[in-house]
């Protein structure tokens, strides 16, 4: 099996459209976004072009493709990571270069942070890929949803050591 390596660059308007189309199957599809006109029409995320500079980025594999997205939210002492890999890419074994690269690129932004994530309870998936990466579950709680109701997910924070 050959190794999968990304890099991270800057995400473009044409890699935040990109995005925007992305569908994942069943029970992953809730991760999906509105679409570019919506996301650029209402200035959030990535639409946002000051936002996109400064807190997302691309993640492109040796031929220049866009294979992933990461965001890199600041807050105090810490940069919360956000992520996707594109779904064609889901559940073949590439996720853990994903996150080793956004990793990477999080250490280089803020040497002196805490990396962490928010990963939703019931995403076994995401979280075997981020175990591996060297994250583990330091907290579990509820965050509100649209509609009034809640959902569980695990903060999981990065240690070198694990990785």
């Amino acid at each position: 099996m050959s190794t999968v390596s990304y890099h991270i660059a800057p995400l473009t308007a044409a890699h935040a459209e990109s995005l925007c189309s992305w569908r994942y199957e069943p029970p992953y599809d809730f991760y999906r976004w509105l679409s570019w006109e919506e996301i650029q029409a209402q200035g959030r995320e990535f639409g946002d072009p000051d936002i996109r500079r400064d807190q997302y980025a691309a993640a492109l594999d040796e031929h220049g493709q866009l294979v992933g997205f990461a965001q890199f939210f600041p807050l105090l002492g810490v940069t919360r990571l956000g992520l996707g890999l594109r779904p064609d890419l889901c559940g073949q074994g590439s996720g853990i270069a994903l996150v080793r690269v956004v990793v990477a690129e999080a250490l280089r932004r803020s040497p002196s942070h805490e990396i962490d994530l928010e990963v939703h309870s019931w995403n076994r998936r995401a979280i075997r890929v981020y175990e591996r990466a060297g994250f583990a579950i330091t907290d579990t709680y509820e965050l509100p949803a649209p509609g009034g109701s809640t959902f569980e997910v695990h903060c999981m924070t990065y240690s070198p050591a694990d990785a």
